[in-house]
């Protein structure tokens, strides 16, 4: 088991970096200092390394998120604060990076989103029926806000990886754009509201 949690770990960080494509199990063999006979034992092939390292990211986010829904917090900010855990391991766990990067590089398989999307719309649903969103602010519209928030958080930490390590945190970087998108950017009154609306539905008819 501590064999082949090593090449997962070493697998993780090589898909990580160079892709599915860019990825040989030679080259993993080589960082986990294994044989490629050792590493063929348990991995007949790359599709089956690649697919315990996507298993091994939704594990850690399943696991994370489980954690997380101990505590007794209101819906709307549960989901908040899942989206900065999101943020949290996809800046220190390798196998979340990873399944990311594999679920888009491998079409067929598993999305790393689908470990945690469900319950984001849950908790949005709820939040919809208690009062805490706006009456325009539909779940599937908010839902669709976390997508891009969390697909941001990611290309944010995959442009800044090797630069300066004074670089702010995605965590932290999120909070303050969740904070926007909490109590709006726009100004009371602004006109610019008004032009935001989605259209009615005698205009989409049109």
């Amino acid at each position: 088991m501590r064999t082949r949690q090593a090449l997962v770990d070493a697998a993780a960080a090589e898909f990580d970096r160079y892709g599915y494509d860019g990825t040989s199990l030679s080259r993993i063999s080589t960082v986990a200092g294994m044989s490629i006979g050792a590493v063929t034992f348990h991995f007949p092939s790359k599709v089956d390394l690649a697919d315990a390292v996507q298993q091994e990211g939704r594990s850690v986010t399943l696991a994370a998120l489980e954690l997380l829904a101990a505590e007794p917090v209101p819906p709307l900010r549960m989901v908040v604060d899942l989206t900065l855990e999101l943020a949290r391991l996809m800046e220190q766990e390798p196998a979340v990076r990873s399944a990311i990067r594999l679920g888009r590089e491998r079409p067929g398989t598993e999305a790393w989103s689908d470990a945690w999307l469900p319950t984001v719309r849950g908790l949005l649903d709820r939040a919809y029926e208690s009062g805490q969103l706006r009456t325009d602010a539909l779940p599937a519209d908010v839902t669709t806000l976390v997508e891009h928030l969390t697909n941001g958080a990611e290309a944010y930490l995959r442009s800044r990886t090797g630069s300066d390590p004074a670089f702010e945190s995605a965590v932290a970087q999120l909070k303050r754009v969740w904070h926007l998108a909490l109590v709006g950017v726009s100004a009371e009154g602004s006109d610019v509201r008004h032009r935001a609306d989605p259209p009615t539905e005698e205009a989409q008819a049109h």
